[in-house]
């Protein structure tokens, strides 16, 4: 029998566990369900029962987030960094204040009426939502799920996600279908551009947010954001988690995984913030008189360029008559694509060899500076070398043939100056952007193929664009010239291939012909009054995650559309990464049988 005195100190354990585990859990189910209030009050006509609920709520929510916050440093004993400190403190302010507010009558916070703004309010939540789930503690075990699961998972998640909030009444003007919406959603998270209704006329300013947020959220991935939220908060993470995030980021070192993500974070936003100034800076103003337009207008394609996604809110896209001849906006957008094409690799690494010619090279010359005496390092390393001349090629030769083979026909109403930038742009372009500045119906029949081929070798490794990669290609194009000139091995710049890059690359050439074909042998059973040409370049663009089209998109059958959704879909998260999510990986046995030749040609 327990005495009395040790029930007391039982029920007071229990009572602390249990408020522990309220202070733990409670406030990140408020923020979810706060978070859901959000979407409801975004996507809904509210009566005035309704709008009074969600502002207790959303009053609830910033109480629990001051609390939640100054709890978790009483119960902590070691001592936060300054960042997450800084953060913290600013939060407080910030969710003082609009609770203030909120409860102040006007005449007496007329100088704050400034912050009494919805907008700021919706922000305010989110950092509370964001705050909480990276309290939680969440590990993913390879044993349960690896890389290439949680990878595709994570994109369904927010494509079946996207698509119900493209449902909801005030996303649209007169409503939408499901699969419409799911195919809008997929092309949005694919980063594709591909549309069955214009963006800009049948979306309300609601729905062409959701759209930029899932542009955004599928360019640089869910795991991205949360991972990188997570260790920001917390400072560190289980060995288990940097395996995981070391796969997905394609970290050379485990220690490097967390820089690695917050990089990518900042070069995304500060890009993005830096193309938006640039758009808005080369706006006609007399096109969007509205400042909230021109804003909006210059944030959508900056980071819908830069995420290579080809969603525009213009109804032709970049081919309007009051943007067709807007060059220095078209260079804009086209920097914006290919620097988003080439991959955060090769961005670092392109900025770390710029870097050294400035401090090592540049610098010492003018200075009259002797050169350092020793070997020069190997800054620029060999798959940016590769990626970077595969690129140059490929726009130089995109760009020269485009200008010869239009020069008369879509390219007639340009200036010569005008007919050299339309040129470059879409020879960039169909690797995987889909913005379009000429009428592509129009286009000459070899024009077109070689569009096809541009669409198929698409953008880079790690980059926010599709297509079998140009590492890929540029390796395929290398083994036939050394095989052609009798050698064994694949070597260039002083450096030999792997084997096992030479077979991921043949592997991704051969899977990729396997979906596109099969694609267009769906399509053209379920649509056989479409043209084979219109729906091999469909197919193309699609599993490019491109987003250019003839046209015959928005006329498909809806067989057709969820073939379409499932190559965007196959085409963003990669048919090998999708085949090793299925396919159970098989234990290496130390063995292996006798080499035998197979009969080639």
């Amino acid at each position: 029998m327990q005495t009395f005195a040790q029930q007391k100190g039982n029920i007071s354990l229990n009572l602390k566990e249990a408020l522990s585990k309220i202070l733990q859990f409670g406030p990140f189910w408020l923020s979810l369900i706060c978070f859901i209030g959000i979407v409801y009050d975004f996507g809904f006509n509210q009566s005035s029962w309704e709008d009074e609920l969600l502002h207790q709520l959303y009053t609830l929510t910033l109480a629990m987030g001051v609390i939640s916050t100054t709890a978790r440093y009483i119960r902590k004993m070691q001592r936060p960094r300054f960042t997450v400190l800084l953060f913290d403190l600013l939060s407080i302010t910030l969710f003082i204040s609009l609770i203030y507010i909120e409860y102040k009558p006007e005449a007496d916070n007329q100088y704050l009426t400034f912050l009494d703004r919805k907008g700021l309010l919706y922000s305010a939540l989110i950092l509370v939502f964001i705050r909480e789930y990276s309290a939680l503690k969440i590990q993913f075990s390879r044993s349960v799920l690896n890389p290439a699961q949680l990878f595709v998972l994570s994109f369904l998640s927010i494509i079946i996600l996207g698509a119900g909030m493209l449902m909801l009444p005030n996303a649209t003007h007169e409503g939408i279908r499901f699969i419409d919406a799911l195919f809008t959603s997929t092309s949005a998270v694919c980063v594709t551009g591909l549309i069955v209704v214009d963006t800009g006329s049948y979306f309300t300013l609601f729905g062409q947010s959701v759209i930029l947020a899932l542009i955004q959220i599928g360019g640089l991935g869910i795991m991205t954001f949360a991972s990188y939220f997570g260790y920001f908060f917390k400072g560190g993470t289980s060995y288990e988690n940097q395996l995981m995030l070391r796969d997905m980021t394609n970290s050379d070192k485990l220690g490097e995984v967390y820089e690695t993500l917050k990089r990518i974070i900042f070069i995304t936003l500060l890009i993005e913030v830096i193309g938006a100034l640039l758009i808005f800076s080369f706006l006609d103003f007399s096109l969007l008189p509205s400042s909230i337009d021109q804003t909006f207008f210059a944030v959508f394609h900056s980071i819908s360029a830069f995420c290579n996604a080809g969603f525009s809110t213009l109804s032709s896209s970049l081919y309007d008559i009051g943007f067709r001849f807007n060059y220095p906006l078209q260079i804009v957008i086209l920097g914006l694509f290919i620097i988003g094409g080439l991959g955060f690799p090769i961005v670092f690494n392109l900025y770390k060899y710029i870097k050294y010619i400035i401090t090592k090279r540049f610098i010492p010359f003018v200075l009259g500076l002797d050169r350092e005496k020793h070997i020069t390092p190997w800054v620029l390393n060999l798959n940016s070398r590769i990626v970077l001349i595969t690129t140059g090629v490929l726009l130089f030769v995109g760009t020269a043939v485009f200008f010869i083979f239009e020069y008369n026909n879509t390219l007639a109403e340009h200036s010569y100056y005008g007919k050299i930038v339309v040129s470059l742009f879409n020879a960039a372009t169909p690797r995987t952007a889909g913005f379009n500045n000429v009428d592509m119906g129009g286009l000459h029949f070899s024009t077109l193929m070689l569009i096809f081929l541009l669409m198929w070798v698409g953008a880079s490794p790690a980059s926010t664009g599709g297509g079998i990669k140009t590492s890929t290609f540029a390796i395929a194009t290398l083994n036939f010239w050394s095989l052609a000139r009798g050698k064994e091995r694949i070597e260039i710049f002083r450096r030999e291939i792997s084997d096992m890059s030479v077979r991921r690359a043949f592997a991704i050439i051969s899977l990729s012909l396997v979906a596109i074909g099969s694609g267009i042998f769906a399509i053209a059973f379920l649509d056989p009054e479409k043209d084979l040409l219109s729906i091999a370049f469909e197919c193309f663009s699609a599993y490019s995650t491109v987003g250019l089209s003839v046209g015959i998109t928005h006329q498909l059958s809806m067989g057709s559309k969820l073939v379409i959704i499932a190559l965007m879909f196959v085409g963003r998260v990669g048919m090998l990464s999708l085949l090793i999510a299925i396919l159970r990986k098989m234990k290496y046995k130390n063995y292996r049988y006798s080499k035998e030749e197979i009969l080639i040609n």
